[in-house]
């Protein structure tokens, strides 16, 4: 596990498998996805070398079920006063209520699922969501965390967006591999996640945290430029 400080009140944390963002308040924590299953021991190592405790996180925010995402939040959600946010449409897969649904792979992410070992990764344990989140709430952290409903890379994606600080947490609707700025891979719908990632576009961010890759620093023209390629 490696912690990365973005901004002084937030923080990268590369884990096993995956990453997670971490959001300090004046010492409130808001956990910005979780990892996989195993991840919550290495986000509570990550807090307490940030020299704070697992007690201080208030609420983790989902960007969307899949388990390298919300794979630690039950774990999570029993440090102590912890809300579990998500939105509405994917909080039933969270909670277990329903079940994963099928991925709409190209032959080439047929391949990298593969090669990735990502059907080996372990299920998300079943999680109580507090809130079911929707388009246009706000959360109390960061100045306000506006919830924009991004859907295609699950039913019930969410961004988060930061307009004190000019923020935005992407999920997997983007990615920055190797230096390029790309739409996410293993989507639910393929053409709907395209046109999340053209929305995006338009948000007035200057960083952008996303789900797989380090964040992107003057976010809109990179979106922007990004968006060029995209034919949908």
């Amino acid at each position: 596990m490696k912690i990365i400080e973005v901004r002084p009140e937030l923080h990268l944390l590369l884990l096993e498998f995956g990453q997670a963002y971490l959001w300090n308040d004046g010492g409130e924590l808001t956990v910005v996805d979780t990892g996989i299953a195993t991840s919550a021991a290495e986000i509570a190592a990550a807090i307490e070398e940030l020299g704070m405790r697992k007690g201080d996180v208030r609420r983790v925010v989902l960007t969307h079920h899949h388990e390298d995402h919300s794979g630690g939040a039950a774990e999570i959600s029993g440090w102590g006063e912890v809300s579990v946010m998500a939105h509405w449409q994917d909080a039933p897969v969270i909670r277990g209520d329903v079940p994963v649904p099928p991925l709409d792979l190209t032959d080439e992410e047929r391949d990298l699922h593969r090669d990735l070992g990502a059907h080996l990764l372990p299920a998300a344990p079943p999680c109580r969501v507090d809130q079911e989140l929707k388009d246009g709430d706000v959360i109390d952290f960061g100045g306000g965390a506006h919830v924009l409903h991004q859907p295609g890379h699950t039913d019930g994606s969410i961004a988060l967006y930061l307009p004190r600080f000019g923020v935005l947490f992407t999920g997997d609707t983007v990615a920055h591999v190797n230096g390029q700025v790309t739409p996410g891979v293993f989507h639910r719908d393929r053409a709907a996640a395209l046109r999340s990632f053209l929305r995006l576009a338009d948000v007035d961010a200057d960083l952008a945290c996303v789900g797989h890759g380090a964040p992107i620093t003057g976010a809109r023209a990179a979106l922007a430029a990004a968006s060029g390629a995209i034919a949908v």
